[in-house]
């Protein structure tokens, strides 16, 4: 672990190596798992201004859910996520002809409809971040699920935090993004 600015930061980001491989997984990540992806609260606020616009992408049954739960849930535990279909996968998804799930919210945004690309959450996928009151913790988060995509990073040598940079520097801005790169030349 390390420091830079107000994050703690894994060394797995720098030294493991990823590239989702879709045509391998087919999005298991939106289909599988017990709960939806997290949410911030300012991504709630977007969430229920931008539906009406994501609302033609979507399939029947992910409508279904989200007008019966809302465009969020809110855990046991407090926390924000995205709702489920029937417990499963996430109310956003949507599947390609051969099968591999996409994402409703990302299919708006591709399209101009809307200025929003996805949650935080799953466009920094792998990398999942803890908000702590002092500091936000950077992880690595592996999952067999992504097997496949370890090793395509393996094979085409890209570290997470390359294969992510556009979703950290949404994140913690360009600048951290930068100090990151210096940080792993001079190890």
């Amino acid at each position: 672990m390390f420091q830079l600015g107000k994050t703690i930061v894994s060394e797995d980001i720098i030294e493991k190596e990823f590239v989702c491989n879709l045509a391998s997984c087919k999005g298991a990540c939106c289909i599988e798992g017990e709960a939806g992806a997290p949410l911030t609260e300012e991504e709630v606020l977007i969430l229920k201004n931008i539906y009406p616009k994501v609302k033609p992408y979507l399939r029947p049954e992910g409508i279904k859910a989200i007008e019966n739960q809302g465009t969020h849930i809110k855990t046991d535990l407090s926390e924000l996520e995205t709702p489920l279909v029937d417990g499963k996968e996430c109310a956003y998804v949507t599947f390609l002809g051969n099968g591999t799930a996409s994402c409703g919210i990302e299919d708006a945004f591709n399209d101009g409809q809307i200025d929003f690309k996805k949650p935080i959450s799953c466009h920094l996928y792998p990398i999942r971040v803890q908000e702590y009151s002092e500091f936000s913790a950077v992880n690595y988060h592996k999952w067999p699920i992504c097997d496949a995509a370890c090793s395509l990073g393996n094979e085409l040598k890209v570290p997470v935090y390359k294969f992510t940079k556009e979703a950290l520097i949404r994140k913690f801005g360009l600048n951290w993004f930068l100090q990151l790169e210096k940080l792993v030349s001079e190890l």
